[in-house]
């Protein structure tokens, strides 16, 4: 597994950081997954040759990159010229799996129309609103809205309609905007093409990685994953490691590694984006030295493998790593902290 390893850290730009703008991270990865907002713009800077927290903001800010709900969902970042056919060819799966939460919360497609319409004319004229308006917006236009999760679902479902997208940030609040007034239109793609696009990219930016990993981090069904490698199979290489089949990108890129060490935010494409994240896992008498949970949190990596925790407190980062670790891992653990100090 070390091979598989050392490849998605080439693949995922972790080891050899090339990139100059945020925008150019998302589109590599084809969405980053951005709950933790903190942590997902630390999780773009570390694929970048050069970044701050203030830089990553601007852009965000001035919408070169977006914020909205797609693919699994969870909140992710995305490029603005990509959200349309991410939203196309997510979205309907997205609304099936929330059928139930719209039902329970008397969501029907007459009152989400309506609930649509009402923020459509709320956020005219470019317009940046808060959560905590367009909640008063709802409510005046005779949509309840007052119930924190029949809020969320009614945003969600204006978000994967394509009516709602992020704004810039007041201070620390996130805002709304209208996605027709944001983000110019582009090209159209056919589902075909929408499909290889997303596959090319999954596995060109996260390879080597199995059909069931890109199952679970696209929100495709089955059927659907295996069609979309039958679309790029002439960009692809399988190859089994491990009784298990991985696919990769065809073409490899040499680099040189200028990094052995890593903060990891929590969620990053690193570790989330893998159904399977065996391949990392350190294990001590046969078992994981840290949790399923535990990999998806702030972790220290050295050589692409976990060895501790980290968190970060009035911007005092702690280090949580075990006694016996050895150099040259804390000298590379030491220019981690440095880096992500520096991007502070």
């Amino acid at each position: 597994m070390r091979d598989v390893v050392s490849r998605r850290l080439d693949n995922q730009k972790l080891s050899a950081p090339e990139f100059k703008k945020p925008v150019d991270v998302v589109r590599w990865l084809g969405a980053v997954q951005a709950q933790d907002f903190q942590g997902a713009k630390w999780a773009l800077a570390l694929r970048m040759s050069k970044a701050t927290d203030a830089a990553v903001e601007a852009a965000f800010n001035e919408g070169q990159i977006l914020r909205t709900h797609l693919l699994r969902p969870t909140w992710h970042f995305v490029a603005p010229d990509d959200i349309r056919w991410l939203l196309r060819l997510t979205a309907p799966r997205i609304n099936v799996r929330c059928g139930s939460a719209y039902r329970k919360y008397e969501l029907d497609n007459a009152t989400l129309k309506r609930s649509n319409k009402a923020l459509t004319r709320a956020l005219q004229g470019g317009k940046h609103l808060t959560r905590s308006v367009l909640k008063k917006v709802l409510n005046q236009s005779g949509i309840a809205a007052d119930d924190t999760v029949r809020m969320a679902h009614i945003l969600l479902r204006a978000e994967l309609d394509g009516v709602l997208c992020s704004g810039p940030r007041v201070g620390k609040q996130f805002t709304y905007a209208l996605l027709e007034e944001r983000v110019p239109v582009t090209q159209t793609l056919s589902r075909d093409e929408a499909l290889a696009r997303l596959t090319q990219r999954y596995f060109t930016s996260h390879g080597p990685a199995t059909l069931q990993d890109f199952i679970w981090w696209s929100g495709l069904t089955t059927a659907d994953a295996r069609h979309c490698v039958q679309l790029v199979d002439r960009h692809l290489r399988q190859e089994l490691i491990e009784e298990k089949v991985y696919l990769s990108p065809r073409a490899v890129k040499s680099q040189k590694s200028r990094h052995s060490a890593h903060l990891l935010p929590a969620y990053d494409e690193y570790t989330v984006a893998y159904k399977d994240r065996e391949a990392i896992y350190v294990r001590t008498n046969g078992k994981p030295s840290i949790t399923t949970w535990g990999l998806l949190g702030p972790i220290v990596i050295v050589d692409g493998r976990p060895v501790g925790t980290w968190k970060r407190t009035n911007k005092q980062i702690s280090l949580n790593l075990p006694q016996d670790l050895k150099e040259p891992a804390r000298s590379a653990i030491a220019q981690a902290t440095d880096r992500y100090e520096a991007f502070l």
